[in-house]
């Protein structure tokens, strides 16, 4: 009788999750639906500053700049999200013991002021790549299995602080753009890594919606490729990024590849200039390449620089590339039952100026193609937050305490 009784529990709770596998996803705790990146560094400190008080607290760095004032502003702006970007990579650093508990503190005391200016938030942690300045970051996170281990734990406990807040006002985005899974043979590591996160956050934060994402920079086609009844959790918000085309949005970035630093002072779209306006430009950046590219890449990258300029030549072209991306996360969302608000794009964004190149993007461009993905976001029932308040993709805040253009600004004050 025993094992019978077993075996119709066993039964039973196998109809039950089937049956909730079936269902169609349901709105989460967190709603949105239009919101901007705050910046993430703007000094930049060193690993070896990140011990010293003054040097790294408040955290994040923009509480060194930005009072609540500049916040409101933001909310009468038409924002209704800020997505915070939090570095992790100080709660790993050795250099940090014994501020940790200031740092996590810090980072919700961010929090309450955000939401004191009226805007709700979603705490983003944000891996970027290690360097000279830095010994941790995404690499060593994505290729150490105790690395990633520990930062497992971080996510713990930044959701352990966070669980008594307001679910919704308060959301919880476990790593940006996860750089794995990239290669061409399509591996697999993503899905299960991510289970871990969200389990070790889901723990403690019962109540907030937490944010996932697709591998390999949070790239739809990658977002496609997870299995969200894998994770069976209705507060659940999923976010892709998008930054097509990317020969325009990273004009002169340096750290965009081999090719993109090169490319400055074409139009969007690029039927905005009369024809012979294009060519010049087009042949200007060739005898760039020619001049300075190395000799056994110089083909390569001027054979890429045609095929790009080609993919987008006409508007049905560079809609259609424009518009992959959605119809992509569009019809996975459907096929897995998710709805759309329950989708955000949470980056976008035209760059305005690296720092140290003196080339400056028009502004009229950079609106007209934030303008364009917030058409298309919206169109979608997607929410949207675009990259970012300052920085090289500021719009708000540009270099050294200069304002942006106001463009993108304006462009954004007057949606309906």
């Amino acid at each position: 009788m025993a094992l019978l009784t077993a075996m119709i529990k066993i039964l039973m709770a196998a109809l039950l999750m089937l049956a909730a596998s079936a269902l169609p996803g349901h709105a989460a705790s967190f709603s949105m639906k239009r919101g901007l990146n705050l910046d993430q560094w703007t000094t930049w400190p060193g690993e070896d500053q990140w011990g010293n008080r003054q040097a790294i607290l408040p955290y994040p760095e923009w509480r060194k700049f930005l009072n609540e004032d500049d916040l409101k502003a933001l909310k009468s702006a038409g924002f209704d999200f800020l997505r915070m970007p939090v570095d992790p990579s100080p709660f790993l650093s050795d250099q940090t013991p014994a501020l940790r508990d200031d740092l996590y503190a810090s980072v919700l005391d961010s929090v309450h002021m955000i939401n004191r200016a009226g805007l709700k938030v979603i705490v983003d942690m944000h891996l970027i790549p290690s360097g000279a300045s830095r010994k941790i970051g995404m690499g060593e996170v994505m290729d150490d299995p105790a690395t990633f281990d520990t930062y497992v734990e971080v996510v713990r406990k930044m959701a352990r602080m966070l669980a008594g807040e307001d679910p919704a006002q308060v959301a919880f985005e476990l790593m940006n753009e996860p750089i794995v899974d990239c290669d061409a043979d399509a591996t697999s590591l993503w899905p299960e890594r991510q289970r871990k996160l969200f389990a070790a956050a889901r723990s403690s934060a019962t109540k907030l919606t937490l944010i996932l994402t697709g591998a390999c920079y949070s790239n739809a086609t990658s977002l496609a490729k997870i299995d969200p009844k894998t994770i069976p959790d209705d507060n659940i918000i999923w976010t892709f990024h998008s930054y097509d085309p990317f020969l325009l949005t990273h004009q002169g970035a340096t750290w965009a590849g081999d090719f993109i630093p090169y490319v400055t002072g074409l139009p969007y779209p690029l039927t905005a200039v009369p024809p012979a306006h294009l060519d010049v430009t087009l042949d200007t950046i060739r005898a760039r390449i020619k001049a300075q590219a190395p000799w056994t890449r110089q083909n390569g990258l001027l054979a890429y620089l045609d095929e790009q300029v080609a993919s987008m030549d006409s508007p049905e072209k560079l809609l259609g590339l424009m518009d992959a991306p959605f119809t992509k996360v569009e019809a996975w969302a459907r096929a897995n039952g998710i709805k759309p608000e329950n989708i955000t794009l949470g980056e976008f964004g035209m760059i305005r100026q690296e720092y140290g190149n003196a080339y400056v993007m028009p502004p009229q461009y950079r609106a007209a193609y934030v303008k364009d993905m917030i058409a298309r976001a919206e169109a979608h029932g997607f929410s949207w937050s675009v990259w970012s308040y300052g920085g090289a993709f500021g719009i708000v805040d540009a270099f050294n305490g200069n304002k942006a253009e106001p463009d993108v600004m304006d462009a954004i004050r007057s949606l309906p």
